[in-house]
């Protein structure tokens, strides 16, 4: 019996993911609550592949298999400041622009896109239903986030008039210069150069745009520090090291334990202390709200951290120049 039902199972998949019961439950959703056309909804499902690099891809992410020395490593190199420094002056109204705007730093924007996609050179080669799809129907640890994308990409891509079968992007789904998933484009993509569509795949004015706003959403504080080395030590069990990502302790929390913040002077500032293992041994960085804003773009503060420093090595040339 399992060896029939594994052959129903290949006939099924075979036919395409709009002949299995979660492919047709989606159908249904997307004509029933969308107002898609059935047709045309089987015919994006009965053409979505199946990619098994994916799901190999997703189950071994680097945030969480390297340390910080070694992610550095693939973030902050000569090459990718000096292209983030011309991609900087290409665009240097749009960057203008955007931080009055917005109130976030050119070169934040910029790191964000120079670490997702290097400047717009790697947006992925995965078509987004396949990725989609795979993830959808084929991976039951986070099948309903990405089954919840999808319906996102097929409302996405009618909006702004994208042929669903044509966009690439990473295996995971995300899209463009910036790399946003299906949820973050319809919320937080924008129209920034006045030609009436959000196009962050192949437009950097858009993109640029898109990031600032995508900050600014999650409450970016113009002005505000991200985050500073401390001289101090914390042991690795402290519980001054806290898990989450946002900050549950303040400033006066940390001068007591011993350390000596420099970027903030408001003492009830929220704060997070993180140990990393660098080249020449640990690193303890105190962090601020705006370094877990960061962390909403990717939840993981290997992340953020290279966002971080990336910025200042664009900031710091920059300036050199000037």
């Amino acid at each position: 019996m399992p060896l029939l039902l594994a052959v129903l199972a290949s006939v099924t998949h075979a036919r395409g993911y709009d002949a299995t019961p979660e492919g047709r439950a989606l159908i249904e959703e997307m004509v029933t609550k969308y107002g898609y056309d059935q047709g045309k909804v089987e015919t994006l499902l009965a053409d979505a592949t199946r990619i098994d690099r994916i799901l190999e891809s997703i189950s071994r992410p680097a945030e969480k298999t390297l340390t910080w020395h070694e992610y550095r490593k693939i973030f902050i190199k000569p090459e990718r400041v000096e292209r983030g420094l011309a991609f900087l002056k290409e665009h240097d109204e749009a960057f203008a622009r955007a931080e009055s705007e917005f109130g976030v730093p050119a070169t934040v924007i910029a790191a964000i896109i120079g670490v997702e996609t290097w400047y717009g050179n790697y947006t992925g080669n995965y078509r987004v239903i396949d990725a989609l799809a795979t993830l959808a129907f084929d991976y039951p640890p986070r099948s309903r986030f990405f089954r919840s994308e999808l319906i996102q990409y097929l409302l996405m891509t009618r909006e702004q008039g994208f042929d669903p079968l044509d966009v690439k992007g990473s295996y995971a789904g995300a899209m463009g210069y910036g790399q946003f998933i299906s949820s973050s484009y319809r919320h937080f993509a924008i129209d920034f150069d006045g030609d009436s569509i959000a196009d962050i795949l192949t437009n950097p004015v858009d993109a640029i745009g898109s990031v600032a706003n995508y900050f600014s959403a999650h409450h970016w504080r113009e002005g505000e520090p991200i985050a500073e080395p401390m001289d101090g030590h914390l042991p690795q069990d402290s519980p001054l090291l806290t898990r989450e990502l946002k900050p549950q302790l303040t400033v006066t929390d940390y001068r007591e334990a011993g350390l000596s913040p420099k970027q903030v002077s408001g003492e009830d500032a929220a704060a997070r202390a993180i140990l990393l293992q660098g080249a020449d041994g640990p690193e303890l960085w105190l962090t601020y709200h705006n370094f877990f804003v960061i962390t909403r773009y990717n939840h993981s503060h290997l992340y953020a951290m290279a966002v971080l420093q990336l910025a200042d090595e664009l900031n710091k040339h920059r300036n050199s120049d000037r």
